[in-house]
């Protein structure tokens, strides 16, 4: 009985074919939250898929409607082995986007695990079935070794987090008490680089909003209405030019946050991004007196997600009637989010740009969050993780992406601390998800020691 026996039993699980043999079953379940004709799929998941396993865990587990209408169910579960132990909240979505059929590559499709190289297709493989399975694999494996965690347990599974997770932060609210805990300690995006460990403690927000140009009732000959009648794509196209510099350098006061502090720098200074299978970075983009580091994990971005004007597909010789760009900000903990919007629509007006409509997206906006980087609790997991893989792991103050952190950290008022076991090239909103099979193979090693080291004790706190 011993840290290492742990590692053992959890490294033979994945040598064995019984990680990949769960994920399929996992992956096979088509749970779209995104798709509302497969909303019995998201129950099925819990019910089918995660109930019995949680069950023969030693969890107490309750299904819970969606307090918000339409959105997908929530799983809680609860190991108790003791009341004067540490407890660990954990978490994981087994909703997936949109199978995206038919645009897979040859001999691959979104519900079936495939197998190839070092490579695990199928859609949630990264996003987050594949995730939250290793979590639970490494639970197991300690219980297998020590007969018990050490520490209590809960859980909590959603199924409409690729919606935004609608209900998330009112049932967190409604079930505060019984979801009580110490740390939340959760998996979900990737890692910097693939063979190297990587925690965060929150993450970016985001802002979706469109802008319009809308003029008139139909197109018109621009033959015979072209110098004439007002161009909307013209007029929008120049208006997002105002926003940031030729070089995406945001130029609204408002969105340049005050909150990239020396201690924040500091964390950021020794993290890379070369590497891995994505595409190159833009050294030339972005805020220009940051490094690269500083501009994705430590500053704000501006994004425009999509545009249209007319008949892209087929156009015509007509001047459209309207135009309509759909864009996003990124932002980082320390910018007023009232301010948004506000400060967007003086900008626009300043510029001239009256004409420019701003349309918020009902589901559009996420907070930011941080943890201090010297928390106890990080200095306690990253020592777990460096003592696993023999090297220090990436710390990042926050994820660039985004995701739920403030129903942890602002509703529960928990440290949170996430352990991402994908890798940025996964695909995991495109067709061709995967996860790397050496990452998880080093995900559930990790994860069986840092659970093993919380049932030893000596955790914040305790």
């Amino acid at each position: 009985m011993s840290r290492q026996s742990a590692i053992e039993a959890i490294t033979r699980y994945f040598d064995g074919g019984r990680f990949q043999t769960d994920l399929a079953d996992l992956v096979a379940y088509p749970s779209e939250s995104q798709n509302p004709d497969a909303a019995p799929e998201l129950r099925r998941y819990l019910v089918e898929a995660m109930l019995p396993r949680l069950e023969r865990l030693g969890f107490t587990c309750e299904l819970f409607d969606n307090p918000v209408p339409g959105g997908g169910p929530f799983l809680v579960g609860e190991r108790h082995e003791g009341d004067g132990l540490p407890t660990v909240l954990t978490y994981g979505h087994g909703d997936v986007i949109r199978a995206q059929h038919g645009m897979w590559r040859e001999g691959l499709e979104p519900f079936k695990l495939v197998e190839e190289g070092d490579r695990l297709y199928g859609r949630g493989s990264a996003d987050n079935k594949g995730q939250h399975l290793i979590n639970l694999a490494a639970l197991e494996a300690v219980i297998e070794t020590r007969g018990s965690l050490g520490f209590n347990t809960r859980i909590v599974l959603e199924m409409s987090e690729e919606t935004g997770s609608p209900g998330l932060h009112a049932f967190f609210a409604a079930h505060k008490d019984r979801l009580a805990a110490d740390v939340l300690i959760a998996s979900d995006g990737p890692r910097l680089q693939p063979e190297t460990p990587t925690m965060f403690m929150g993450s970016r927000g985001g802002l979706t909003f469109d802008l319009t140009v809308d003029l008139r009732e139909g197109a018109h000959h621009s033959g015979n209405w072209g110098g004439l009648l007002a161009d909307p794509a013209m007029i929008l196209a120049q208006a997002l030019s105002t926003i940031t510099d030729a070089r995406g350098q945001i130029r609204i006061p408002e969105w340049r946050p005050d909150s990239l502090t020396d201690q924040v720098r500091a964390a950021l200074r020794p993290l890379p991004l070369e590497g891995g299978d994505g595409p190159d970075i833009d050294l030339d983009w972005g805020e220009e007196s940051l490094t690269p580091a500083e501009r994705v994990y430590g500053w704000n971005s501006f994004a425009i997600l999509a545009m249209k004007s007319g008949v892209p597909e087929a156009p015509v010789n007509a001047i459209s009637a309207s135009a309509r760009a759909t864009c996003q900000l990124r932002f980082v903990v320390g910018t007023d989010t009232g301010e948004m919007l506000p400060a967007l629509r003086r900008h626009l007006d300043a510029h001239g740009f009256g004409k420019v409509q701003i349309e918020s997206h009902e589901r559009g906006s996420f907070a930011a969050t941080r943890l201090d980087p010297d928390h106890p609790w990080v200095d306690y997991v990253r020592a777990s993780l460096e003592q696993s893989a023999g090297k220090p792991p990436h710390v990042l103050p926050n994820l660039a992406g985004s995701l739920p952190n403030d129903a942890f950290a602002d509703v529960l008022g928990l440290p949170t601390i996430w352990i991402p076991h994908s890798y940025r090239a996964c695909s995991q909103h495109a067709p061709n998800e995967h996860v790397l099979k050496p990452v998880c193979r080093d995900a559930l090693r990790l994860m069986a020691g840092l659970f093993w080291d919380i049932g030893e004790g000596g955790t914040p706190g305790t």
